[in-house]
């Protein structure tokens, strides 16, 4: 049998935490040849350049794609887009993989995506039918989905979501979130090991903070960071371990706003621009609270057993467990939340509580799925799956 190959893409930080193992255990079965595809955050310094932690996995970088990172708006990141498309054309021209694996709903991914539909490439997509109203995200994974032949989706009420939007019921498999997996299976380095690495003070609790730009919030997103850095000011007992932004537009102000935060107070913050997958696991599960604004606090964290602290509007509409904590924008808000994340109760019920992304066998349905399709790759066409009708009325 021909060995087929699969383009993973990859653009940040997160969404290789995510993908490493799937991307391990593709390279280990043979039965497929993984081809990295990397962009945007990947390739910059003010980000970590966190390509030399995919190198350090072990895997050679099949194709580099660069975006522009000059400037702070909408349009800015709409002209990286338009880099991201071209030079991903370019690297799927020179690569020819029988099929494109990304993640999520990221603006680039959607560049990604279209380069590869346009290409009658088959895409096949993680973490689709997921809701989050205050970023355009949102759209932008829905306009991902109905470009992917097959999806692989984190619960089953965003299984059901992707088949509204028309895909066909086969080709749409509910695995768990991959992340969940990563948490309950990746050896976690020892909280000593986390301090020296990070130059967390031994022994003292700490917070872990990373505040991102919800996109559709007419309001200034540094403003909005700089009331959760108030918050958390508030909580002198803990040191405060915090992390870049993504690049989205209008991330530049959060920039500022928590290195200004940071650098007047010297050994209370430690912020650091990318923990990478290991040092993000080890600190979410030794930290009393995550605090902000990312879908890692709904979907992640509560595996690690430790109290989430969800901002804003940024993931609203994203099925959340009994562990996170939903809160408005001001400090007086953030603070209350914060106080009951850290509380004995909230502690005592993180340790136990289920997580709805949560499945014992994740990867294994990923690899079992792809697999399969790689083994009859579909033609590029694809038929609107519509829902049955279920009022008499209407047929």
């Amino acid at each position: 049998m021909t060995q087929r190959t699969i383009c993973i893409a990859t653009s940040t930080r997160a969404d290789w935490g995510l993908l490493r193992p799937v991307a391990e255990a593709l390279r280990d079965g043979r039965r497929v040849r993984p081809l990295i595809l990397a962009t945007n955050m990947h390739l910059l310094e003010r980000f970590g350049h966190t390509a030399d932690e995919i190198t350090a996995a072990g895997f050679d970088i099949a194709a580099r794609v660069p975006m522009d990172e000059t400037g702070d708006t909408a349009a800015a990141r709409v002209l990286a887009m338009s880099q991201c498309l071209a030079g991903t054309a370019r690297a799927l021209e020179s690569m020819r993989p029988d099929a494109l694996l990304l993640l999520g709903d990221r603006y680039e991914m959607l560049a990604v995506a279209q380069a590869a539909a346009m290409m009658g490439i088959p895409v096949i997509h993680i973490a689709g039918g997921e809701i989050s109203e205050g970023a355009i995200d949102d759209s932008i994974r829905h306009a991902i989905t109905k470009l992917s032949m097959l999806h692989l989706t984190a619960t089953e009420p965003y299984r059901r979501r992707v088949i509204q939007l028309g895909e066909d019921p086969a080709r749409v498999v509910n695995t768990g979130a991959i992340g969940v997996y990563n948490i309950m299976s990746c050896p976690v380095m020892s909280r000593a090991e986390l301090e020296r690495s990070t130059g967390l003070p031994a022994g003292r609790p700490f917070i872990v903070a990373t505040f991102h730009p919800a996109t559709l919030d007419p309001a200034d997103p540094s403003d909005r960071c700089r009331e959760m850095l108030a918050a958390l000011d508030t909580f002198t007992s803990h040191h405060l371990l915090i992390t870049y932004p993504n690049n989205d537009a209008r991330s530049g102000g959060i920039i500022d706003a928590i290195e200004a935060f940071a650098a007047a107070r010297p050994g209370r913050v430690t912020l650091i621009r990318s923990l990478g997958a290991e040092r993000y696991l080890a600190a979410i599960r030794y930290a009393d609270a995550v605090v902000g604004n990312s879908s890692s606090g709904l979907v992640e964290v509560p595996s690690a057993g430790t109290p989430t602290v969800d901002i804003g509007i940024r993931q609203q509409g994203r099925i959340a467990g009994p562990t996170v904590i939903h809160c408005g924008d001001s400090r007086s808000d953030i603070a209350d939340a914060i106080g009951r994340a850290i509380s004995p109760q909230m502690r005592q019920l993180a340790a136990r509580s289920e997580n709805p992304y949560a499945r014992p066998d994740t990867l294994r349905l990923m690899l079992d799925t792809i697999y399969t399709f790689m083994d009859t790759l579909p033609a590029p066409a694809k038929k609107f799956y519509d829902l049955p009708q279920t009022n008499p009325s209407e047929q």
